[in-house]
Protein backbone atom coordinates (compact mmCIF):
# COMPACT_ATOMS: atom_id res chain seq x y z
CA UNK A 1 0.00 0.00 0.00
CA UNK A 2 1.35 3.41 -0.85
CA UNK A 3 2.14 5.88 1.71
CA UNK A 4 -1.15 7.93 2.56
CA UNK A 5 -3.35 5.68 0.41
CA UNK A 6 -6.79 5.32 1.69
CA UNK A 7 -9.03 2.40 0.59
CA UNK A 8 -12.81 2.52 1.29
CA UNK A 9 -14.90 -0.41 2.50
CA UNK A 10 -16.85 0.00 -0.68
CA UNK A 11 -13.41 0.40 -2.91
CA UNK A 12 -12.26 -2.84 -1.58
CA UNK A 13 -15.61 -4.56 -2.36
CA UNK A 14 -15.59 -3.57 -5.61
CA UNK A 15 -12.20 -4.79 -6.33
CA UNK A 16 -13.29 -8.19 -4.47
CA UNK A 17 -16.02 -8.63 -6.58
CA UNK A 18 -13.82 -7.37 -9.99
CA UNK A 19 -11.97 -10.40 -9.22
CA UNK A 20 -14.92 -12.89 -9.39
CA UNK A 21 -16.53 -12.55 -12.54
CA UNK A 22 -19.86 -14.36 -11.35
CA UNK A 23 -20.71 -12.22 -8.91
CA UNK A 24 -23.71 -10.31 -9.02
CA UNK A 25 -23.51 -7.56 -6.68
CA UNK A 26 -25.92 -8.38 -5.01
CA UNK A 27 -23.44 -9.31 -1.19
CA UNK A 28 -21.70 -5.75 -1.73
CA UNK A 29 -25.14 -4.30 -1.76
CA UNK A 30 -25.68 -6.20 1.98
CA UNK A 31 -22.77 -5.16 3.41
CA UNK A 32 -23.53 -0.89 1.88
CA UNK A 33 -26.73 -1.52 3.81
CA UNK A 34 -24.77 -3.00 6.92
CA UNK A 35 -22.19 -0.32 6.68
CA UNK A 36 -25.43 2.14 7.04
CA UNK A 37 -26.92 0.77 9.62
CA UNK A 38 -23.53 0.67 11.34
CA UNK A 39 -23.00 4.84 10.88
CA UNK A 40 -26.82 5.28 12.25
CA UNK A 41 -25.91 2.61 15.42
CA UNK A 42 -22.64 4.10 16.12
CA UNK A 43 -23.90 7.33 16.07
CA UNK A 44 -26.65 6.51 18.67
CA UNK A 45 -23.87 4.82 20.58
CA UNK A 46 -21.88 7.96 20.65
CA UNK A 47 -24.42 10.43 22.24
CA UNK A 48 -26.20 7.83 24.46
CA UNK A 49 -25.39 9.80 27.59
CA UNK A 50 -26.85 12.80 26.18
CA UNK A 51 -30.59 11.80 25.39
CA UNK A 52 -32.73 8.64 26.76
CA UNK A 53 -31.34 6.42 25.29
CA UNK A 54 -29.67 4.16 27.95
CA UNK A 55 -30.94 1.98 30.58
CA UNK A 56 -33.73 -0.81 29.88
CA UNK A 57 -36.46 -0.89 27.32
CA UNK A 58 -38.74 -2.75 30.01
CA UNK A 59 -39.11 -5.90 28.37
CA UNK A 60 -36.98 -8.94 28.04
CA UNK A 61 -35.86 -11.26 24.90
CA UNK A 62 -36.12 -14.29 23.74
CA UNK A 63 -33.54 -15.52 25.78
CA UNK A 64 -35.32 -14.31 29.07
CA UNK A 65 -32.66 -11.43 29.13
CA UNK A 66 -33.72 -7.83 30.02
CA UNK A 67 -33.34 -5.28 26.31
CA UNK A 68 -31.79 -2.48 27.16
CA UNK A 69 -33.25 0.50 24.55
CA UNK A 70 -30.13 0.73 22.24
CA UNK A 71 -30.49 -3.23 21.80
CA UNK A 72 -34.22 -2.26 19.94
CA UNK A 73 -32.77 0.25 18.51
CA UNK A 74 -29.64 -1.58 16.52
CA UNK A 75 -32.44 -4.17 16.05
CA UNK A 76 -34.76 -1.99 14.36
CA UNK A 77 -31.79 0.15 12.32
CA UNK A 78 -30.30 -3.45 10.99
CA UNK A 79 -33.68 -4.54 9.69
CA UNK A 80 -35.00 -1.36 7.85
CA UNK A 81 -31.42 -0.95 6.52
CA UNK A 82 -31.27 -4.41 5.27
CA UNK A 83 -35.08 -4.70 4.20
CA UNK A 84 -35.13 -1.42 2.26
CA UNK A 85 -31.76 -2.46 0.62
CA UNK A 86 -33.67 -5.60 -1.20
CA UNK A 87 -31.25 -7.67 -1.28
CA UNK A 88 -32.08 -10.09 1.26
CA UNK A 89 -35.04 -12.11 1.98
CA UNK A 90 -35.12 -12.92 5.93
CA UNK A 91 -33.37 -12.30 8.95
CA UNK A 92 -32.89 -14.12 11.99
CA UNK A 93 -32.27 -11.50 15.04
CA UNK A 94 -31.01 -12.66 18.60
CA UNK A 95 -33.76 -10.52 19.73
CA UNK A 96 -36.70 -12.18 17.80
CA UNK A 97 -38.09 -15.03 18.36
CA UNK A 98 -38.34 -16.54 15.00
CA UNK A 99 -38.13 -15.18 11.49
CA UNK A 100 -38.17 -12.23 9.84
CA UNK A 101 -39.44 -12.80 6.83
CA UNK A 102 -38.69 -10.25 4.05
CA UNK A 103 -41.71 -10.10 1.89
CA UNK A 104 -41.48 -6.30 -0.33
CA UNK A 105 -41.67 -6.04 -4.19
CA UNK A 106 -38.23 -5.27 -3.62
CA UNK A 107 -37.30 -8.41 -2.16
CA UNK A 108 -38.88 -10.70 -4.62
CA UNK A 109 -35.75 -12.25 -5.97
CA UNK A 110 -33.46 -12.20 -3.23
CA UNK A 111 -31.31 -15.17 -2.13
CA UNK A 112 -29.79 -14.30 1.13
CA UNK A 113 -30.28 -14.65 4.88
CA UNK A 114 -28.89 -12.52 7.83
CA UNK A 115 -28.23 -13.90 11.11
CA UNK A 116 -27.30 -11.22 13.71
CA UNK A 117 -26.50 -10.16 17.44
CA UNK A 118 -27.74 -6.50 16.73
CA UNK A 119 -26.07 -5.08 19.80
CA UNK A 120 -23.57 -7.68 21.52
CA UNK A 121 -22.80 -6.55 25.38
CA UNK A 122 -25.32 -4.75 25.69
CA UNK A 123 -25.06 -5.18 29.78
CA UNK A 124 -21.97 -2.59 28.94
CA UNK A 125 -24.24 0.27 27.68
CA UNK A 126 -24.54 1.47 30.83
CA UNK A 127 -21.13 1.72 31.76
CA UNK A 128 -19.64 2.72 28.33
CA UNK A 129 -17.87 -0.54 27.90
CA UNK A 130 -16.92 -1.59 24.42
CA UNK A 131 -20.30 -3.57 22.79
CA UNK A 132 -20.58 -4.80 19.00
CA UNK A 133 -22.42 -5.87 16.41
CA UNK A 134 -22.35 -9.63 15.35
CA UNK A 135 -23.56 -10.53 11.62
CA UNK A 136 -23.38 -13.50 9.43
CA UNK A 137 -24.90 -13.67 5.65
CA UNK A 138 -25.90 -17.65 4.42
CA UNK A 139 -27.49 -18.26 0.85
CA UNK A 140 -30.83 -19.85 1.13
CA UNK A 141 -31.38 -23.45 -0.13
CA UNK A 142 -35.02 -23.48 -1.20
CA UNK A 143 -35.89 -22.03 -4.89
CA UNK A 144 -36.01 -18.03 -5.12
CA UNK A 145 -38.98 -16.43 -4.75
CA UNK A 146 -40.82 -18.97 -2.79
CA UNK A 147 -41.51 -18.79 1.13
CA UNK A 148 -37.86 -19.08 3.37
CA UNK A 149 -37.88 -21.99 4.90
CA UNK A 150 -36.14 -23.77 8.36
CA UNK A 151 -33.56 -25.34 6.35
CA UNK A 152 -32.66 -21.70 4.97
CA UNK A 153 -32.19 -20.70 8.12
CA UNK A 154 -30.57 -23.64 10.07
CA UNK A 155 -27.22 -24.16 7.95
CA UNK A 156 -23.84 -25.13 9.28
CA UNK A 157 -21.46 -22.27 9.40
CA UNK A 158 -19.01 -23.82 7.10
CA UNK A 159 -22.07 -22.40 4.93
CA UNK A 160 -21.44 -18.49 5.84
CA UNK A 161 -20.76 -16.66 2.59
CA UNK A 162 -19.13 -13.63 4.84
CA UNK A 163 -19.45 -12.66 8.61
CA UNK A 164 -18.04 -10.10 10.65
CA UNK A 165 -18.73 -7.70 13.61
CA UNK A 166 -18.75 -3.94 14.23
CA UNK A 167 -16.87 -3.03 17.55
CA UNK A 168 -17.46 0.28 18.75
CA UNK A 169 -15.27 1.58 21.27
CA UNK A 170 -12.42 4.27 20.81
CA UNK A 171 -13.11 3.95 17.40
CA UNK A 172 -15.35 2.05 15.05
CA UNK A 173 -13.99 -0.73 13.07
CA UNK A 174 -16.14 -3.25 11.04
CA UNK A 175 -14.10 -6.47 10.68
CA UNK A 176 -15.05 -9.12 8.11
CA UNK A 177 -14.15 -11.84 5.85
CA UNK A 178 -15.79 -13.17 2.77
CA UNK A 179 -13.77 -16.81 3.08
CA UNK A 180 -10.85 -14.72 1.56
CA UNK A 181 -8.98 -13.77 5.12
CA UNK A 182 -10.09 -10.87 7.23
CA UNK A 183 -9.81 -7.21 6.79
CA UNK A 184 -10.57 -4.67 9.42
CA UNK A 185 -11.83 -1.13 8.34
CA UNK A 186 -12.06 1.76 10.78
CA UNK A 187 -14.57 4.50 10.55
CA UNK A 188 -13.32 8.39 9.63
CA UNK A 189 -15.43 10.33 10.53
CA UNK A 190 -14.19 12.98 8.49
CA UNK A 191 -15.29 11.26 5.63
CA UNK A 192 -18.11 9.66 6.53
CA UNK A 193 -16.61 5.93 5.84
CA UNK A 194 -14.40 2.93 6.97
CA UNK A 195 -11.14 2.79 5.46
CA UNK A 196 -8.94 -0.47 5.52
CA UNK A 197 -6.89 -0.17 9.00
CA UNK A 198 -5.82 -3.69 9.51
CA UNK A 199 -5.46 -5.79 6.20
CA UNK A 200 -5.45 -9.70 6.27
CA UNK A 201 -5.22 -10.49 9.83
CA UNK A 202 -3.51 -13.50 11.51
CA UNK A 203 -4.18 -14.49 14.95
CA UNK A 204 -1.02 -15.11 16.64
CA UNK A 205 -0.52 -19.02 16.89
CA UNK A 206 0.39 -18.67 20.23
CA UNK A 207 -0.67 -15.60 22.88
CA UNK A 208 -0.53 -15.12 26.70
CA UNK A 209 -4.05 -13.71 27.18
CA UNK A 210 -6.99 -16.00 27.85
CA UNK A 211 -10.49 -14.51 28.65
CA UNK A 212 -12.94 -16.01 30.76
CA UNK A 213 -15.76 -15.03 33.03
CA UNK A 214 -14.17 -16.23 36.37
CA UNK A 215 -17.27 -15.72 38.56
CA UNK A 216 -18.28 -19.49 36.83
CA UNK A 217 -15.27 -21.32 37.83
CA UNK A 218 -16.76 -23.62 40.17
CA UNK A 219 -20.08 -24.48 37.56
CA UNK A 220 -17.13 -25.60 34.87
CA UNK A 221 -16.44 -29.16 34.17
CA UNK A 222 -13.25 -29.94 35.80
CA UNK A 223 -11.07 -30.08 32.13
CA UNK A 224 -11.36 -26.22 32.12
CA UNK A 225 -10.93 -25.55 35.69
CA UNK A 226 -7.71 -27.49 35.27
CA UNK A 227 -6.79 -25.62 31.85
CA UNK A 228 -7.90 -22.21 34.09
CA UNK A 229 -5.13 -23.46 36.48
CA UNK A 230 -2.60 -24.09 34.15
CA UNK A 231 -3.11 -20.35 32.95
CA UNK A 232 -2.76 -19.00 36.44
CA UNK A 233 0.17 -21.24 37.47
CA UNK A 234 1.91 -21.02 34.60
CA UNK A 235 6.02 -21.11 34.40
CA UNK A 236 6.53 -20.73 30.81
CA UNK A 237 8.95 -17.64 30.13
CA UNK A 238 5.86 -15.66 29.55
CA UNK A 239 2.80 -15.29 32.06
CA UNK A 240 -0.55 -15.63 31.41
CA UNK A 241 -3.20 -12.41 31.57
CA UNK A 242 -6.66 -12.50 32.34
CA UNK A 243 -8.80 -10.10 30.33
CA UNK A 244 -12.35 -10.08 30.72
CA UNK A 245 -15.06 -6.96 29.57
CA UNK A 246 -18.08 -9.27 29.67
CA UNK A 247 -18.70 -8.11 25.51
CA UNK A 248 -17.51 -11.04 22.93
CA UNK A 249 -16.46 -8.38 20.18
CA UNK A 250 -14.13 -6.84 22.34
CA UNK A 251 -12.54 -9.41 24.04
CA UNK A 252 -12.53 -11.61 20.90
CA UNK A 253 -11.17 -8.36 19.13
CA UNK A 254 -8.03 -7.79 21.40
CA UNK A 255 -7.40 -11.28 21.57
CA UNK A 256 -7.51 -11.70 17.79
CA UNK A 257 -4.62 -8.67 17.43
CA UNK A 258 -2.52 -9.78 20.38
CA UNK A 259 -2.85 -13.55 20.55
CA UNK A 260 -5.15 -15.29 23.05
CA UNK A 261 -8.20 -17.34 23.89
CA UNK A 262 -11.74 -16.40 24.40
CA UNK A 263 -13.59 -18.84 26.25
CA UNK A 264 -16.78 -19.46 27.59
CA UNK A 265 -17.53 -22.90 29.09
CA UNK A 266 -20.80 -25.09 29.65
CA UNK A 267 -21.45 -24.69 33.41
CA UNK A 268 -23.55 -26.73 35.52
CA UNK A 269 -26.65 -24.41 35.51
CA UNK A 270 -25.97 -24.23 31.56
CA UNK A 271 -25.27 -27.90 30.64
CA UNK A 272 -25.67 -26.38 26.92
CA UNK A 273 -23.39 -23.44 27.11
CA UNK A 274 -24.37 -19.71 26.99
CA UNK A 275 -22.95 -18.15 23.59
CA UNK A 276 -25.37 -18.38 20.57
CA UNK A 277 -24.48 -20.89 17.82
CA UNK A 278 -26.49 -18.59 14.71
CA UNK A 279 -25.60 -14.89 16.52
CA UNK A 280 -22.51 -15.29 17.96
CA UNK A 281 -20.42 -18.36 17.69
CA UNK A 282 -20.63 -19.14 14.15
CA UNK A 283 -19.40 -15.35 12.37
CA UNK A 284 -16.80 -15.47 15.28
CA UNK A 285 -15.72 -18.92 14.22
CA UNK A 286 -15.88 -18.11 11.04
CA UNK A 287 -13.62 -15.15 11.32
CA UNK A 288 -11.37 -17.15 13.53
CA UNK A 289 -10.42 -19.61 11.30
CA UNK A 290 -10.47 -17.18 8.16
CA UNK A 291 -7.64 -15.21 10.54
CA UNK A 292 -5.96 -18.29 11.28
CA UNK A 293 -7.08 -19.36 14.46
CA UNK A 294 -8.97 -22.35 15.66
CA UNK A 295 -12.60 -22.06 17.55
CA UNK A 296 -14.46 -25.68 18.95
CA UNK A 297 -16.75 -26.36 21.55
CA UNK A 298 -13.95 -28.27 23.32
CA UNK A 299 -14.62 -31.26 21.48
CA UNK A 300 -15.90 -30.73 18.02
CA UNK A 301 -14.99 -27.67 15.41
CA UNK A 302 -18.06 -24.98 15.96
CA UNK A 303 -18.32 -24.78 11.89
CA UNK A 304 -19.60 -28.45 11.69
CA UNK A 305 -22.00 -28.28 14.17
CA UNK A 306 -25.45 -28.75 12.48
CA UNK A 307 -28.06 -26.49 13.89
CA UNK A 308 -31.74 -27.93 15.24
CA UNK A 309 -32.90 -24.29 16.43
CA UNK A 310 -32.89 -20.54 15.98
CA UNK A 311 -31.39 -19.65 19.54
CA UNK A 312 -29.11 -23.41 20.33
CA UNK A 313 -26.42 -22.85 22.33
CA UNK A 314 -23.25 -24.54 22.50
CA UNK A 315 -20.04 -23.79 24.74
CA UNK A 316 -16.97 -21.80 22.54
CA UNK A 317 -13.23 -21.93 23.09
CA UNK A 318 -11.59 -20.21 20.45
CA UNK A 319 -8.55 -17.71 19.11
CA UNK A 320 -4.87 -18.59 19.25
CA UNK A 321 -4.49 -22.35 17.71
CA UNK A 322 -1.73 -23.77 20.28
CA UNK A 323 -4.19 -21.87 23.30
CA UNK A 324 -7.26 -24.01 21.84
CA UNK A 325 -5.67 -27.16 21.38
CA UNK A 326 -4.24 -27.00 24.83
CA UNK A 327 -7.33 -26.69 26.82
CA UNK A 328 -8.88 -29.01 24.14
CA UNK A 329 -6.00 -31.53 25.86
CA UNK A 330 -7.27 -30.75 29.03
CA UNK A 331 -10.53 -31.59 28.66
CA UNK A 332 -9.62 -35.00 27.03
CA UNK A 333 -7.96 -35.80 30.22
Amino acid sequence: MRLNQVISLSQFIADQQSKHKEATGDLSKIFRDIKFAAKIVNRDVRKAGLVDILGAFGTVNVQGEEVKKLDMLANEEFKSSLTLGGDCCAIISEEEEDIHHIETTLNVNSKYIIAMDPLDGSSNIDVNASIGTIFSVYKRISPVGGPVTMGDVLQKGINQVAAGYIIYGSSTMMVFTTGNGVNAFTLDASIGDFCLSHPDIKIPEDGNIYSINDGIYDRMEPGVQHYVDYCRNSTTKETYSARYIGSMVADFHRNMLKGGIFMYPATTDAPKGKLRLMFESNPMAFITEQAGGKATTGHVRILEIQPTEIHQRNPVFMGSTHMVEKVEEFMKQ
